[in-house]
């Protein structure tokens, strides 16, 4: 998560399940964000134990679809609401209902009588494939668009990513100042409909359900990441050793306390993958109030010179929408800073698809790599990002270096995190009893995945969804528990609720258990 925060110290083989207070100890970002990861897994993990990897509650299962064929015009589906979990994860494809906006005050005042009612645009009660709220689709791209071959399967992406106050202004309290640009940052699951094509799965015609869903599963587990990276100190040979600034004997060489973020830019194999790097976590950003061709104008320069920017910077030029579609932009070069305008000249204009909805709230993010400086034995650069580079150690800067795993696979936004400290001069990372450190897969994107549909045509949809009943039953009446009691039963047993059903076909998530029954024997 790109957030301003000291470490991450959530470990789930540790198996903590609270975090203590203590009295009159430092209170720490750290140890109230453990808490709430602890609290988050143990929730999650009951939720997956007792649904299963998917399903919704019977009579209120969401992302029920629809095919909508529209001839010459882009196909479509509608999207049902309701609730629906992912991994233990709670979704909700509820659409919300507008507003009502109070009148105009001109005309509740003229005419002397009762005011028209405002005028508002026509709401789908529903959301759609092409205007899903984190999708940001655009059909003038192809491979937006639905398949034109059938059959192909309806999956869903559900991941995580943090939000703050430059893509929401809402989470910064005005009470408290410019001075202070926000406070806590969010963490927002995002969930999105998407489409594939039946000839990327291994399943033959007339393939049952269980078929279909076992062979997305395949795919599924084929798309995770095989990157593994590890990370050391080492001093440098030109280490400054002035006892001063820190230990002379420190192989952490830098001046203050860092988390190191090491992100994946462009994925692939390491041929074609590049990383960038950020010593504040990734989270100096900055919001973009306007863009004239290579000139950005900023909202605000940055709190000091440490979290400022500068001449020579590497920045990324994104926004909610380029986010949500998890692409990689090209990075851009800081070439000229005007302060008394709150300015920035960039290296070449930003991409056409991002900066120019204020709605989407564009912003820049800081990257700290210096490609086009870099020291000898460093990583190449490739358009501000730097190359992967396997089986070698790889210098970011103060002596903290990362090494990455030969043979492995790459996918952009995927992230590890170093933690640096001056007190030990030392960077925190696991090693083995001979201190040789260990490969760890990286801390995130954690993308979950559903199948909810085979298309199998116009008109023509199979559900592969599931659904779950209540555990609650009815309490025997009071003659049955007397009964139950004299024939020596220690419990009457209840009406025996309705099991796990899954519905079958495209009809909505709303029908009856006993249609539901019923259809499921059909099938």
């Amino acid at each position: 998560m790109h957030a301003d925060i000291s470490r991450v110290t959530f470990r789930p083989d540790r198996h903590y399940s609270a975090v203590l207070a203590q009295q009159g100890r430092v209170q720490l970002d750290a140890d109230a964000n453990e808490q709430t990861a602890i609290q988050l897994a143990a929730a999650r993990a009951l939720a997956a134990d007792l649904i299963g990897r998917h399903g919704g509650p019977l009579g209120a299962t969401g992302f029920a679809l629809g095919f909508e064929g529209r001839g010459r015009e882009l196909d479509d589906l509608t999207i049902g609401g309701g609730r629906y979990y992912v991994d233990g994860i709670p979704l909700d494809a509820t659409r919300p209902a507008p507003g009502t906006a109070v009148p105009d005050e001109e005309r509740a005042s003229g005419g002397g009588g009762a005011p028209a009612a405002p005028a508002t645009a026509a709401t789908p009660a529903t959301w759609t494939y092409w205007d899903q709220p984190d999708g940001y689709l655009d059909p003038e791209r192809p491979g937006d668009r639905l398949p034109s071959v059938f059959p192909y399967l309806v999956w869903l992406k559900v991941w995580e990513r943090s939000v703050t106050a430059v893509e929401d202004p809402s989470l910064r309290e005005v009470a408290l100042g410019s001075a202070v640009s926000d406070t806590a940052a969010r963490v927002k699951v995002v969930w999105q409909v998407l489409p594939l094509a039946g000839s990327e799965l291994a399943v033959a015609d007339g393939a049952s359900k269980d078929e279909i869903r076992a062979a997305f599963a395949e795919w599924a587990a084929g798309q995770a990441p095989t990157a593994r990276m590890a990370a050391r100190s080492e001093r440098p040979g030109t280490a400054d050793d002035d006892p001063c600034l820190v230990k002379p004997d420190a192989r952490f060489r830098g001046p203050e306390n860092q988390l190191y973020r090491v992100e994946i830019h462009e994925g692939g194999t390491a041929e074609h993958a590049t990383f960038t790097w950020s010593r504040e976590n990734g989270s100096v950003t900055f919001a973009v109030d306007g863009l004239d061709g290579v000139w950005v104008e900023l909202a605000s320069p940055g709190g000091d010179e440490k979290l400022g920017l500068r001449v020579g910077d590497w920045v990324e030029f994104t926004d909610t929408a380029a986010i949500s579609r998890g692409e990689p932009l090209p990075l851009l070069r800081v070439e000229e800073v005007d302060l008394p305008e709150n300015r920035v000249r960039l290296s070449a204009e930003p991409d056409a698809s991002v900066g120019r909805r204020p709605e989407r709230h564009p912003f820049l993010r800081r990257w700290d790599q210096r490609p086009a400086a870099r020291r000898a034995g460093g990583a190449g650069a490739r358009h501000g990002a730097l190359r992967i580079e396997e089986g070698r150690w790889l210098p970011l800067e103060d002596g903290v270096l990362i090494w990455f795993e030969p043979g492995a696979t790459y996918r952009p936004g995927d992230f590890w995190t170093v933690a640096a400290r001056t007190a030990t001069g030392d960077v925190e990372w696991p090693a083995d009893s001979a201190r040789r450190p260990l490969l760890r897969s990286p801390f995130g994107v954690k993308v979950h995945y559903a199948p909810l549909a085979w298309v199998l045509g116009e008109g023509s949809v199979s559900d592969l969804r599931m659904t779950f009943g209540p555990l609650a039953g009815p309490i025997p009446a009071a003659a049955e528990r007397t009964g139950a009691v004299e024939t020596g039963s220690a419990t009457a047993e209840p009406t025996e609720p309705t099991g796990a059903a899954e519905p079958v076909g495209a009809g909505p998530a709303e029908r009856a258990a006993e249609e539901i029954s019923q259809e499921q024997s059909d099938d």
